[in-house]
């Protein structure tokens, strides 16, 4: 290997060691320069060695271009916000776990634990996501065209401005929201049929924060929490994250969204279970 520099914005890359001398020539020929990009191609590669060469790439401002992802894990972890990655393929289990910042769009389907205890930064979904997505989501925002799997939103939690949300386009598995803390969770249902009935089953069990806001029929709940309606705040707040999610999908008929009837689950006590513990 001759290079011992990545030029990229003009500016030298700086690396884990400084240089590139670390990484093996196996390694840098998965690399490929691109107009102010990075490109990785991932075919066939352990999930080890691509989480090496990401975390390799420090401090720079950079977009880091993934294709040929094939269930490698934990893409992402930790992830700052001087960095902006798009995926081809479909990522393995915990895509963007303790994201700080980073934005990522997959442009495929995501697998279990998106957004594994994120605190900031943003994942967009052109597909769908398995299950357990933004398990003990702490901040940030994730988007998902389609369907997501089982406990979506289990143990989010909020903390003063620091307050997670996930939008779905489509709809979900059971136990959504579950033991939720804080944070947002919509579920548009633009995939449901005429009858408009979401068919699952103990939506906000053990929920004591946050709230939920579905469109269509919900018949099974948890008894941890309680439907409403909306008031003027929440129209505002959902109108704010459809914009968002239509921008992100580039759908144009947004005013369609937000003018759909959208109901409010929220928890009926802050602590569902303090009656099983000693005092």
């Amino acid at each position: 290997m001759q290079e011992n520099k990545i030029i990229l914005n003009n500016q030298p890359l700086e690396l884990l060691n400084g240089n590139l001398s670390s990484l093996s020539s196996k390694l840098y020929e998965y690399i490929k320069l691109r107009k102010n990009a990075i490109e990785i191609n991932a075919e066939g590669m352990h999930y080890r060695d691509l989480n090496y060469l990401i975390k390799s790439i420090s401090k720079t401002p950079k977009k880091i271009i993934l294709r040929n992802i094939s269930g490698q894990r934990y893409i992402g972890t930790k992830l700052c916000e001087n960095v902006i990655m798009e995926i081809y393929g479909t990522p393995g289990n915990d895509l963007g776990s303790f994201m700080d910042g980073a934005e990522i769009t997959v442009n495929g389907n995501v697998q279990d634990g998106c957004g594994n205890t994120m605190n900031r930064g943003c994942i967009m979904i052109k597909g769908s996501a398995g299950d357990i997505l933004g398990y003990s989501m702490r901040g940030g925002k994730i988007f998902v065209r389609d369907d997501v799997g089982y406990r979506v939103g289990i143990h989010m939690k909020e903390y003063k401005e620091n307050r997670p949300c996930i939008v779905v386009g489509g709809t979900t598995g059971d136990f959504l929201g579950e033991y939720m803390a804080g944070g947002i969770l919509v579920i548009l249902g633009l995939n449901l049929e005429k009858e408009k009935i979401h068919n699952i089953k103990y939506v906000g069990t053990g929920m004591h924060g946050g709230v939920i806001y579905i469109h269509g029929e919900v018949t099974h709940t948890g008894k941890e929490v309680e439907m409403k309606s909306l008031d003027e705040s929440d129209k505002i707040l959902l109108k704010g994250l459809v914009m968002e999610y239509c921008k992100y999908f580039n759908i144009i008929n947004s005013n369609e969204i937000i003018k759909r009837e959208f109901s409010k689950l929220i928890p009926v006590s802050t602590r569902p279970y303090g009656d099983l513990y000693a005092y």
